[in-house]
């Protein structure tokens, strides 16, 4: 067996009727008995086969040929009685793709301003403010709806947002943001869900959430979600 680069500089008289280019030769040989010039005319038809009833579909090749037709190739064969035979496939030889780049990251704003992060699962706080706090904010946490609830009663003047889990146990996050909504109408409210499903974006909004984050989510997407509904939200 062998592997060749050829190139073909302009279009073939005789087999094996290349176009012009560059294609990768695969050449396969042994040392066994060879065809006949009857069997060599047929060895690439399906069902041909000089097997037994039993022994064989006559389809090996043929697939062969399939394959490498289409993929714009050819495959050739030359055999003699007695002297073994060998196929040469030609493919065309395509140049390596580029690798892809990956774009700069965007740099983010560094804002200011207070968030209120709720989530029942301490450590999903722990991960929010971290990321707030990165970006600028001041961040208070909660695990508890009720709580975050009567947090924001005290002074619902120091948050610029909210950021709450969509699934609480003693009050949804739907039901949160339409009480802290009620104390202060202007409030921005996202709403994090781990998925779309079951989320209706009409009724979402009439209840007075601004977004909903898909979790997880990166600090570029929490970021550009943040500074989008509190631009939304000023007058």
């Amino acid at each position: 067996m062998s592997l060749d680069t050829v190139h073909v500089l302009a279009e073939a008289a005789d087999p094996p009727y290349l176009s012009p280019g560059a294609y990768v030769c695969i050449r396969v040989q042994d040392t066994g008995c060879g065809m006949s010039p009857e069997v060599q005319e047929r060895i690439f038809e399906p069902f041909f086969t000089t097997k037994d009833v039993g022994e064989g579909t006559g389809l090996g090749l043929a697939t062969v040929h399939g394959i490498v037709s289409g993929h714009s190739g050819t495959i050739t064969v030359s055999s003699r009685c007695g002297h073994g035979t060998t196929f040469t496939v030609y493919l065309p030889q395509w140049e390596s793709a580029p690798a892809p780049t990956t774009p700069a990251p965007v740099p983010l704003l560094q804002e200011q301003g207070c968030a209120l992060m709720i989530d029942d699962e301490a450590i999903l706080v722990q991960l929010g403010c971290t990321q707030l706090k990165r970006l600028g904010y001041e961040a208070v946490g909660c695990t508890d709806s009720r709580v975050a609830l009567d947090t924001f009663r005290e002074a619902p003047t120091r948050f610029d947002f909210v950021i709450t889990d969509s699934t609480m146990p003693g009050m949804t996050g739907m039901t949160l943001a339409r009480e802290l909504r009620r104390l202060r109408p202007d409030l921005p409210v996202i709403l994090c869900s781990g998925s779309h499903e079951g989320l209706d974006p009409e009724h979402a909004a009439a209840q007075g959430i601004a977004a909903v984050l898909l979790k997880p989510w990166t600090s570029e997407e929490l970021a550009r979600t943040i500074q989008r509904v509190c631009q939304s939200s000023q007058p």
